[in-house]
């Protein structure tokens, strides 16, 4: 098994840095408006609607079931819920961005284990590999579908990859199932994300992991199973599981995985990225929809990765200010700004991604 400092690339230290030069306009920006990088009240807000919606709209179907169509309605709703909670609250917890106090992080990040996902796999997962070593091949987890997808140029090439860009949607719904259900357990019991192993797991995180698992199977299998039965649960959950597989899919792959954004190799033997750190992020990121208000609530502020992935410890509240600048300072160093005006023309270049990773030629 290999470690991680074994297997992932390093990036150059430049005499005329660019995270460097963000850091300080950036930095320079919150003072001067007195502003406090984490979460402020509406995020607090939002964070209390969204949790709250997830309980009311849970008792509802499992306690006081409606008819057909507004159960689906609802259904549809609280996979929606599930999706929101994670970009929402979930992940800027997990990158400490949610509010100043080290408890409250830690609160908002275990937000996770309410939708049934383990918090040690994807801080590891996510904030660790995905943050640092976005669209590189091996080493970012996200860009590794197996043999279903081809996701990138230097992945091999299977027949099937032929029509990835039209059973994609499938795929992406089934997302949340899967990785409730399969990739968690297969992380677990492997010891490793990929070919990187984990850290070792304290015994409190191996109680919280098997604790997350145990309180996820009563509350969204046993309980609603007992209370409407086998066969309404059963399309309950598909629908619940399948639109927030999907809404979290395709966020995230909007992101890293269009027309414009880069898949860096490192240079070898050096094992080292051609790239220093915040230019690698800038090539392999796009950002979507920022002008919409509604899409930036519902999604976030994920529709601003790029300064996320800058600035990940700035919570999303703050990105459509700091976007600016960081547009400004991209412009300075005469590097591509990659961003899509709707979410539609995103996904569009999503698509045309994966028609073009569905071509031999390219392998």
């Amino acid at each position: 098994m290999t470690s991680i400092n074994n297997v992932t690339p390093k990036f150059p230290v430049m005499s005329k840095s660019l995270h460097a030069e963000l850091k300080s306009r950036v930095n320079k920006y919150l003072a001067e408006h007195a502003i406090t990088a984490t979460g402020n009240f509406k995020l607090f807000s939002k964070a209390i609607i969204l949790l709250s919606l997830f309980v009311i709209i849970y008792v509802q179907l499992v306690f006081f079931t409606p008819p057909v169509f507004y159960a689906v309605l609802e259904c549809i709703v609280f996979g929606g819920l599930i999706a929101a909670i994670g970009f929402n609250v979930m992940h800027d917890g997990s990158h400490g961005s949610f509010s100043r106090y080290a408890w409250l992080n830690n609160l908002a990040s275990s937000s996770i284990s309410v939708l049934g996902a383990s918090r040690f796999m994807w801080a590891m997962k996510h904030v660790t590999l995905h943050h640092t070593f976005t669209n590189i091949d091996g080493v970012d987890d996200d860009i590794e579908v197996g043999v279903l997808m081809r996701m990138a140029p230097t992945q091999k090439h299977y027949l099937l990859h032929r029509f990835q860009h039209i059973y994609f949607w499938i795929l992406y719904m089934l997302l949340y199932i899967f990785w409730i259900f399969f990739a968690d357990y297969k992380k677990y019991f492997s010891g490793k994300i990929g070919s990187v192993q984990i850290k070792d797991m304290s015994i409190a995180e191996h109680i919280e992991f098997w604790a997350v698992k145990v309180y996820h199977a009563f509350i969204f299998v046993v309980l609603p199973i007992y209370m409407v039965g086998w066969l309404t649960w059963l399309v309950g959950f598909l629908i619940v599981g399948c639109f927030a597989g999907f809404v979290l899919s395709i966020v995230f792959q909007l992101a890293h995985t269009v027309t414009e954004t880069e898949f860096p190799l490192a240079i070898q033997p050096e094992n080292k990225m051609p790239d220093e750190f915040a230019v690698h992020q800038i090539q392999t990121t796009a950002n979507f929809a920022t002008k919409s208000k509604l899409v930036s609530w519902l999604v976030g502020g994920l529709n601003f990765q790029i300064e996320h992935h800058l600035f990940p410890k700035i919570s999303h509240v703050h990105y459509p200010a700091i976007s600016k600048i960081v547009k400004e300072t991209c412009a300075d160093f005469k590097l591509k700004y990659i961003e899509y005006p709707t979410v539609i023309s995103a996904i569009k270049a999503h698509v045309q991604y994966l028609k073009l990773m569905s071509k031999p030629a390219l392998n």
